[in-house]
């Protein structure tokens, strides 16, 4: 049987590979004022925070076609097969660049899984992918599985604020007023490979009533057959908040007791730079147990 590896990047949020010995993560770059750095090497959660509220120029990068193959070619010398997570294709070329680099140079060798996750539910990806592993599936089925089952999740994202947004160039300076004269707080969504505006609240509390309200209609509809099935996990995620993160979670628990709550964790560096501190975040994945 071939040994495995599974690879992932820093957008997961996974920060120690722990007990798992063929779990390796990509550290993601960062272009800010000018200078490149590296998420967990050289920039901490609190000095990206730090750059980000004195209003840094923050730039999302890519790792490049020489430090990618340089670890997958550290991990192959010890591997049989890599089957490399990436953060979505919807929110970053990193992925397409890996595919192309695999096809290339590597078939056979590295599996690029294009399963459109970010954050806490590429997270999910990573343990499924684990335990696939662990079960004896080659890399070719957990590639074929996570991507079969991409869409069995979803993030819904409350944004306190325009400003990061509007300074992304994603909303307009008017739009962005209009929302602080009037306190309006945003709710985001992530599905699939895009990243849209989902609803319009007037605080916290409507967020998460909004939220929860959203994520009991998907399981009804979007998500029935793995819910059905018993096949999902709520994650909860934010961005500095993670006071308000852990009563959210017992609100959670409440409202959706027959669901287990793997993670409550910072939402990845790279959507942060977009949205800023103090958001909050429910999400649903497949998670086989």
């Amino acid at each position: 049987m071939a040994k495995i590896a599974i690879l992932t990047d820093s957008n997961a949020g996974i920060k120690d590979t722990g007990e798992h010995k063929n779990l390796f993560i990509v550290p993601m770059p960062f272009l800010i004022d000018g200078e490149e750095y590296y998420e967990d090497i050289s920039l901490s959660t609190d000095d990206f925070y730090d750059k980000l509220k004195h209003d840094a120029e923050i730039f999302t990068s890519q790792p490049s076609y020489g430090e990618l193959t340089d670890i997958w070619n550290k991990i192959l010398n010890e591997f049989d097969q890599i089957v490399y997570i990436p953060m979505s294709s919807g929110l970053s070329s990193s992925c397409d660049s890996a595919i192309r680099y695999a096809e290339e140079e590597y078939e056979g060798k590295v599996f690029v899984v294009n399963n459109q996750r970010i954050s806490v539910t590429q997270k999910a990806s990573v343990f499924e992918a684990l335990k696939l592993a662990e079960a004896g599936k080659s890399a070719s089925e957990i590639k074929e599985y996570l991507e079969n089952t991409k869409m069995d999740a979803t993030i819904y994202i409350m944004v306190p604020t325009l400003k990061y947004l509007k300074k992304g160039g994603r909303v307009t300076p008017a739009a962005a007023a209009l929302a602080k004269l009037f306190s309006i707080k945003p709710i985001l969504q992530i599905h699939g490979d895009k990243l849209d505006s989902f609803a319009k609240v007037m605080n916290i509390m409507q967020a998460k009533q909004k939220m929860i309200a959203a994520v009991k209609k998907d399981l009804e509809t979007s998500l029935i057959e793995p819910y059905s099935q018993g096949k999902l996990c709520i994650n909860i995620a934010h961005t500095q908040n993670e006071k308000e993160a852990m009563k959210f979670k017992e609100e959670i628990e409440k409202a959706f007791p027959n669901l287990p709550i793997h993670f409550v964790d910072p939402l990845s560096l790279s959507v942060s730079c977009h949205i800023g501190p103090g958001s909050l975040a429910l999400a649903v994945a497949r998670c086989e147990e």
